[in-house]
């Protein structure tokens, strides 16, 4: 039997008990019970205990068997990216309420009467949970309240109970509802992508298309003939943000909204959708990239989309890239993957050029949209003033916006008000007390916040440090402080801040889109929540605050986020009747990544970067991984990283960098060391790695974590 939390275990089927291969199942362990499932003993390592004393399982929980198919993923992505087996099965069983407990739950919502004695904080829970009904444990998070203060209302008549039934099924999707009039181009690569889904073979298929050129609508049409052959389809999208408008345009096309899969969802909803998926009620499953792990039961189709997006990188607990774990479910169950981009990845281009993936292309826009006139502002010649990060071009264009009214979009990739905060009296610098970065000032919760380890704290009035008021000067631009200058120089433009602090659940996405398509906002400040996935026909200029952002920082692949990122964002512009224009401020103009943005030459910039990753031995010429070391003592955590650095393997096909102190050196109150191997693309890496790491011992405190195909570079 494979546990989620402690590996394969061994144990034996009592008489009168039925199990298959995948079956979950509850077993003892000590005085606990455990959840597993039942594996293939062949495919484990080989244990040697008595048959006298092995414990009994103790039920077979009432759900479908694991498919083989996805069992055989599980141990391809352990094995792949050197994680323990369980781990990786844990994200299968990763919704408890699904495995057991009543098919009905109680939920809680406002009754409308009101408590005999109003206090703060029911007075706070009251406001914030209009319209919610969820449990009492969610409706704590959601009012940021204590579930007491909550049952105090419940015991009070103000929250009621209501029984919920969490497993009723969904509405049915029609792949006929309303199909659509495709364009030429249109045509050709969706009846490609039908028969792909109608020959049931494994096929990966790059589908490359501009932006604006109707990808959505067109891989649709494999979608419809999935259903239309009862067969289950996933559709990973690399953004919550993205949901909402992409259920709105699959509710037009199917007359129903498919299952959603993501963080956000309430345990009622987990419980409901796993067991659909299941069950094979589920038709369609939009989700994060989790949802690539959940066990459908007769899945037909898998569509990445923006399948270029680095969020698709998992970067704690098992390191997989979804993008790629979804073309080898594809392979295990024989069905056709569909990786849709304007800007695909690198390794996708060379696996279409090299064979291996079909390239399909949509090389124009839909309905006769032109993409848009692109211009470079260059920031050495064309200076904003002092404490001002709009140039006079951009700005010009901005008013022309407005007074024609239509909307402007401008994007820099800086969540919050400013990256730096000090004291101009005594230079002191506001630093993360669990990590080795600045904190990034947020004027409009009025805090100091971490961005990688989450740490908070409240915007003081003076220096912590020399004690003079008002000497604190921000440093930098964020969205928050472009937005106030954008405010300040069109006072009479309605603005919307898009970030993930202020976008944070599908519903003020959908609130968002619904007052962006309704003409209700003039110009939108984003970071890189707006790149992808909005179609405003009304968004005619976007403006690049700073393209060079990207390029800092040593990361190795730089230049194609850059490349991907502002390519994304320059695509809202003109996917309506009217032109659009794309303002990009630089103060390195010359770049190649730079120049190749101007000139629209998406070709060229691959072309060049494709020789430099093949000199440089990078992928996909080359494969990389990294070693990450760390303990909360920095002594430790040195040795341990040497001990490794020692221990090294003399190979002609893979060079080993390292150790050093990771760029982020201190991170949530650990310090960090890392490796970084630079392999041929013929070497036996994870064969390598694991001998390699598998021969030392570390003391508790040490953690030794491998990065296969590494896109985080801190």
């Amino acid at each position: 039997m494979m546990n989620a939390a402690l590996g394969p275990l061994d144990y034996k089927v009592p008489a009168g008990m039925n199990v298959e291969y995948g079956q979950i199942v509850i077993a003892p362990l000590g005085p606990r019970q455990v959840t597993g499932i039942v594996w293939e003993e062949d495919r484990l390592p080989a244990n040697s205990v008595p048959e006298a004393k092995l414990r009994p399982l103790l039920s077979a929980v009432d759900v479908p068997p694991i498919r083989g198919e996805l069992r055989r993923l599980i141990e391809w992505t352990a094995d792949y990216y050197i994680a323990p087996l369980a781990a990786v099965a844990r994200m299968v069983i990763a919704s408890g309420g699904a495995l057991r407990g009543p098919a009905t739950m109680t939920e809680y919502r406002l009754s409308g009467g009101m408590p005999d004695r109003m206090t703060p904080q029911r007075e706070r829970a009251i406001a914030a949970l209009e319209g919610e009904q969820a449990t009492i444990r969610e409706l704590s998070g959601l009012a940021d309240v204590s579930e007491g203060v909550l049952r105090g209302l419940v015991n009070q008549g103000a929250l009621e109970p209501v029984e919920v039934d969490v497993d009723r099924p969904y509405t049915r999707a029609r792949h006929d509802f309303d199909e659509p009039d495709l364009s030429d181009d249109q045509r050709k690569v969706s009846a490609r992508l039908v028969e792909a889904v109608a020959t049931r073979k494994f096929a990966p298929i790059l589908l490359d298309g501009v932006t604006g050129s109707g990808k959505t609508e067109t891989y649709f049409e494999a979608v419809a003939e999935a259903l239309k052959d009862d067969r289950q389809v996933l559709v990973l999208l690399p953004e919550i943000a993205l949901t909402e408008a992409f259920l709105k345009r699959f509710g037009n096309r199917f007359g129903a909204a498919p299952v959603t899969w993501h963080s956000s969802l309430k345990s009622t909803e987990r419980r409901r959708a796993w067991r659909a998926i299941a069950s094979g009620e589920a038709q369609v499953v939009v989700g994060a990239r989790s949802a690539l792990f959940l066990p459908y039961a007769n899945l037909g189709l898998i569509v990445v989309d923006e399948a270029h997006e680095i969020s698709f990188k998992q970067e704690d607990g098992v390191r997989y890239n979804a993008r790629d774990v979804a073309v080898m479910r594809g392979h295990f169950e024989a069905i056709p993957v569909i990786l849709a981009s304007a800007t695909p990845a690198l390794e996708s281009l060379h696996m279409a050029t090299s064979g291996t993936y079909e390239k399909l292309d949509l090389p124009s826009r839909f309905g006769g949209a032109q993409m848009p006139e692109i211009r470079l502002v260059n920031l050495t010649e064309e200076q904003p003033g002092r404490g001002s990060w709009i140039a006079a071009p951009l700005r010009r264009a901005m008013f022309e916006r407005l007074e024609r009214g239509e909307q402007s979009l401008l994007f820099l990739n800086r969540r919050g008000y400013a990256p730096l905060t000090l004291c101009r009296n005594c230079g002191f610098r506001f630093q993360c007390p669990n990590c080795s970065a600045w904190l990034v000032e947020h004027r409009l919760s009025q805090r100091l916040s971490c961005h990688h380890c989450g740490h908070e704290t409240a915007t003081p009035e003076k220096c912590p440090e020399c004690g003079e008021p008002d000497c604190l000067v921000a440093c930098g631009p964020g969205v928050e402080r472009i937005a106030d200058e954008v405010a300040e120089m069109l006072p009479d433009a309605r603005v919307a801040l898009v970030t993930s602090d202020t976008i944070n659940t599908p519903e003020k996405a959908a609130q968002f889109v619904a007052m962006a398509e309704g003409g209700a906002i003039d110009v939108i400040v984003g970071t890189q929540l707006v790149t992808k996935g909005f179609h405003f026909p009304e968004l005619t200029l976007v403006g690049v605050i700073d393209a060079d952002l990207g390029l800092e920082g040593g990361d190795l692949r730089a230049a194609e986020r850059t490349y991907q990122q502002v390519a994304q964002v320059a695509g809202r512009a003109g996917r309506g009747a009217k032109p659009g224009e794309v303002l990009i401020q630089t103060r390195h103009p010359d770049a190649p990544v730079i120049a190749a943005l101007e000139a629209g030459d998406r070709d060229a910039f691959y072309d060049a970067e494709t020789e430099a990753r093949r000199h440089a031995g990078a992928p996909p010429f080359g494969r990389w991984a990294a070693i990450i070391v760390s303990a909360e003592d920095d002594a430790e955590a040195r040795e341990a990283a040497n001990r490794i650095g020692n221990s090294r393997p003399r190979l002609d096909d893979v060079m080993i960098l390292g150790p050093a102190p990771a760029p982020l050196a201190l991170l949530r109150n650990r310090y960090r060391y890392r490796l970084l191997l630079n392999a041929r693309r013929s070497a036996e890496l994870q064969k390598v790695i694991r001998q390699w790491l598998g021969q030392l011992d570390h003391p508790p405190g040490v953690r030794v974590g491998v990065d296969i195909d590494p896109y985080s570079f801190v």
